[in-house]
């Protein structure tokens, strides 16, 4: 499944059935293909965004930017713990000693409800960002409610900056800084094309750790 046809047949599909559908986001650059795709299909869909209080201000700035240019319904989703008790025994923040479950208090826990009240998780996932994903198919279960849909599977990064230019869609202000995976800032680096085979590697670099949990802990293997 590549073409904006086949994506909008089977969430046209999903809809049809009675299905209920959420997506969420990051807001990178190649994020906002798939909410483009979005606000050409329904914009009413909710997109989340998960706010984990330590993102660089460029991409509050480009979600605020992208939900007002396409229309979209973007919702902000926090954790319940608060930045306060987000520390170690030493007192530094989790995502310097323990940023699996930093990741866990401000991506996984928030997102949770939402799985079990929506049918489908439309997920811009695709195939080529790391090894993990490779092995994706374009529906896959999770351990709640929803399962997954992952319209963009198949698609490269090609294909990505290709619809980009033919829709003129704005970019995230740190692409041109080279950030090409942003992330949270604690945990975002530059790319390095010298050391870094895929983008991925320029997310927690040094901790042996390229995935948040969405894409690990959210899915049924």
């Amino acid at each position: 499944m590549t073409s904006f046809a086949e994506i909008e047949l089977q969430i046209n599909k999903y809809k049809e059935r009675g299905l209920s559908l959420f997506s969420s986001s990051s807001f990178q650059t190649h994020s906002a293909v798939l909410l483009h795709l979005i606000s050409r299909i329904d914009k009413s869909i909710p997109v989340y965004f998960l706010h984990t209080g330590f993102h660089f201000p460029e991409t509050i700035m480009y979600k605020n930017q992208i939900t007002e240019l396409f229309g979209i319904n973007t919702i902000e989703l926090k954790s319940s713990t608060p930045k306060l008790m987000q520390v170690d025994e030493h007192g530094k923040f989790l995502f310097t000693s323990d940023p699996d479950y930093c990741c866990y208090l401000n991506k996984i826990q928030p997102l949770e409800p939402a799985l079990d009240s929506f049918d489908v998780w439309i997920n811009g996932v695709r195939a080529d960002q790391n090894a993990n994903r490779a092995t994706f198919n374009l529906e896959e279960k999770t351990n709640h409610k929803a399962f997954r849909f992952h319209p963009m599977l198949n698609w490269t990064n090609k294909m990505i900056y290709a619809y980009i230019r033919e829709f003129d869609i704005p970019k995230h202000p740190l692409d041109e800084k080279g950030y090409l995976s942003v992330g949270c800032e604690p945990c975002t680096r530059k790319i390095n094309p010298e050391f870094m085979l895929d983008e991925r590697q320029a997310r927690w670099y040094g901790m042996n750790k390229t995935e948040c949990g969405l894409h690990t802990e959210l899915i049924k293997k």
